[in-house]
């Protein structure tokens, strides 16, 4: 369980793109159902006003829109439910605590793994 790392949602492989938003709204239901989602990569999302995460799945969304690729009115709904009142803000501003250089290079070589041993098989 992550969010990858802001500044990698429109490089990301398909498969860890749509991951991606699976995980987004299993995120989203841990938080209405437990009230966080008790995962040492992701509770931060907990810490922080609920505009960055929607903000984050917002643009997570805006990738896959933008590749051709289906996403559920549902999930963005239960996502958005957290905080009717929503705020998007600028990608920048999203996690900049936490989705800084080291994040980004965590994520990247956590990619780059993944590549090496096979588990991404794109050419783009």
């Amino acid at each position: 369980m992550r969010l990858w790392h802001k500044n990698l949602i429109k490089v990301l492989p398909r498969e860890q793109l749509v991951a991606q938003w699976r995980e987004l709204s299993s995120i989203a239901g841990a938080i209405m159902k437990n009230g966080g989602p008790n995962h040492v990569l992701v509770n931060y999302v907990i810490e922080h006003d609920f505009d960055e995460f929607i903000s984050y799945a917002y643009y997570v969304r805006k990738e896959m829109q933008n590749r051709g690729y289906k996403t559920s009115d549902s999930v963005w709904n239960k996502i958005v439910s957290l905080k009717p009142n929503y705020k998007i803000i600028m990608l920048y501003d999203v996690y900049s605590d936490i989705h800084n250089l080291r994040y980004l290079m965590q994520c990247y070589y956590n990619l780059q793994e993944k590549y090496d041993r096979g588990g991404i098989t794109e050419k783009n």
